[in-house]
Formats: structure tokens, sequence, C-alpha cells
């Protein structure tokens, strides 16, 4: 088990700025998820604390020892790959011993070692099947027990479920949550499936064109976002934006206003901001009393409605002259989340009201969260 420190790690390719200025401290036995959309830098940085790259600048820490210009092997880390990677011709055993073997372990340590990790992940009795033989989570188990043989102080997993079927990444997802309160060790997580790394982590670093935005406990992300990207970003559907500006009693935009008081919140008449809210948190004005603090009502329209299972999707538009965006998503838009029995139709009138307690507000400039509550 060993923590892990970045400082100031930055990974330039000719003009290409991949990793910029990254400083982050992983804990001992710390489950932390690195997560953004493609292209964000998540795998970057996980191969530069591999060594399977070096950074342009900065250090690497592992267990309180300067990485930075070691290789893989000297690092005390074990990564798993999305590719599973087995040797094709040899049974699961010889998969999960290959290294130890390799490094010359002798034989009764090996057949421990091997022994302990196919208990952890339930490989028991599939010794001498071969990787052709086996489902994809159960090639996925002996990929992650041949990671464990070799006691890392860190494992390092780069998106290892994206091959895997729908119900087999629950299932998984379960397993590696099993792994690591067995284990106790650290586990740096790569995956852009934010439901990933809300159920499974003690903190998410979220990362974006390389920049890191917020690294806290999942829920805290979702509550109390830092900026407007993590707040489009965490969370599925994703937060409601609407763009306006601060006035004398509050907040003014195109289709609506809300009240309050501008100085309790820390801005000032004239700024641009943007209001946001989840889907969650927006309610039928029939329906006002479910909203800790409603706003005034506010006329809409219901524009599609997609029913998925024990909720409902309504897509709204503030006005009929409204033009909808193909992602329903646009200016003038809005998403409800509704109950599956609630009697609603495609161009209806209706009102809604946010939930004050849940509203929150960033600069429209610099996309910097000013409140989490209105």
């Amino acid at each position: 088990m060993a923590s892990v420190k970045l400082s100031g790690i930055t990974k330039r390719y000719e003009d290409v700025t991949a990793v910029d200025d990254m400083n982050l401290e992983i804990e001992d036995g710390e489950f932390v998820t690195f997560v953004g959309p493609s292209g964000c830098g998540k795998s970057t940085t996980m191969e530069t604390i591999a060594g399977l790259t070096l950074p342009t600048e900065g250090s690497i820490e592992i267990g309180g020892r300067d990485v930075t210009d070691l290789p893989p092997k000297d690092r005390g880390i074990s990564m798993v790959f999305q590719n599973i990677a087995l040797f094709p011709h040899m049974d699961v055993y010889d998969n999960i011993s290959f290294g130890l073997r390799l490094r010359k372990y002798d034989q009764e340590e090996v057949e421990r070692r091997v022994e302990e990790a196919a208990d952890i992940v339930q490989l028991e009795g599939m010794m001498e099947r071969m990787p052709s033989e086996m489902s994809g989570g159960q090639r996925q188990r002996v990929a992650i027990a041949r990671a464990i043989v070799r006691n890392p102080g860190a494992f390092l997993m780069d998106e290892p479920l994206a091959n895997l079927d729908a119900e087999l990444r629950v299932h998984m997802r379960t397993q590696l949550q099993r792994l690591h309160r067995e284990l106790d060790t650290t586990i740096i997580y790569v995956t852009h499936d934010q439901a990933q790394a809300m159920t499974m982590s003690d903190r998410i670093a979220v990362i974006n064109s390389g920049v890191l935005q917020q690294v806290a406990p999942p829920l805290e992300c979702y509550n109390e976002p830092a900026n407007r990207f993590v707040a489009g970003f965490i969370g599925s559907p994703s937060m409601n934006f609407i763009e306006g500006e601060a006035v004398a009693d509050g907040f003014e935009s195109t289709y609506t206003d809300i009240e309050f008081d501008p100085d309790a919140q820390g801005v000032s008449p004239g700024q641009n901001v943007t209001v946001g809210v989840r889907p969650e948190d927006v309610h039928l004005e029939r329906n006002a009393g479910e909203a800790g603090a409603p706003t005034k009502a506010f006329d809409a329209v219901v524009d599609v409605i997609e029913p998925v299972g024990k909720e409902v999707n309504a897509y709204l538009l503030f006005d009929r002259d409204v033009e909808a965006s193909a992602e329903g998503r646009g200016e003038g838009q809005l998403l409800i989340n509704l109950e599956p029995d609630t009697t609603i139709s495609e161009s209806d009138d209706v009102q809604v009201v946010l939930d004050r307690d849940n509203v929150h507000l960033f600069d429209r400039a610099s996309g910097d969260a000013i409140s989490h509550s209105l």
C-alpha cells in the first residue's frame, strides 16, 4: 500500500498539452478515479504515474519515493488495461504466475500467491482453463489476479471494464469494490463512465483539457461542483443551465427570473451569471410541495417525453417559438424528471418551479461556482 503524489505534472506533445500542471495527492489505501471526456488527459496522467511516459515537467512520488525517472518495473505498481491481453497459449495458472516466474520466485511462494489471488477474484477450479474457454468477465478477473500477485503498492486500472457488456460491467464494478475492501490498497482508476466513478470511488478527480477541475468525494462533486464543467459533466441526465445576469432583486434571463439577495450570494447587479439546476430539482407547479423552497412558477411547453423505467424525462421549451436543439438542451430548453405515472403529454402547456435549495449559480466569464443554494 502506498500514497501517490503528483507535483506540477505537465505532459506536452509538440504543440499539444495533454496534462497541464497537475497537483494531486492520493492517500494510502484510497480509491481515486480519474474521470472526464475522451481526450481530456486522464489516461496520459495514468501513464506518467505508471512510467509508460515521462512527464515534460514535474515529479511523481509513490510511497514517499521519487519515481519520476524510474522504469515501470521499479515503481511498485501493477496495471490492468482495457485490453485484457492474456497469453492465449497459457492456462489461467500460467497467466497469473507469469510475472512471478519471470522474477525467479521460488515455486512455493508462486503457488501461495496465485492461490490467494485466485481466491480473492473467485477463480477457484479454473486454473487449467485456457482464455478462449472463459467469458469476458472471467478473463478480466484473471488479469486482475495477475496484478494482485505482485503485491503492488498501488493498482492502476485504465478502463478495465470498457469492453464488457452492461450487465457484466455492473457485476465487475461490485467485484472491484470488494477487491479494494479486501486488499486495502491504493487504486487509481481511469474511466469516462461516471456511474463507475460515482459508485466505486473515495474521491473522483474530474479532468478537462488536461486541467484538474475538482478532486472531491463523488457526492460533493455532484452537490457542490467547483465550476460549470463539473456541474455539466457529473450527473445523468446532466444539469440544466440558464444564461442571464444578476439584477437588483436576483436573476433575470430571457425566459425567467429568480428572486434572491445578490449581496448574500456574492454577486453584483449587471454581472453575467449562469443558473444551474438538475432535472430532479425542477417540478411541475402542481407538485411544488416536493421542492424544499420553490421559486415562483413560470410557463413552459412540453416538447418531448422519454419514459425511462422508474422515471420520465420531459424536455420543455420556455416558449413555443423556441427552436429546439438536436440534443434538447439548448437555450430556452429545460429537462425535468417526473414520476412514471405523471399525466403529461407532448405540446401541453405547463407551469414549473425550481427548488431554490438546489439552484446553483456560476460566474459566466470564468465558469466558477458562486453558490449552490439560493
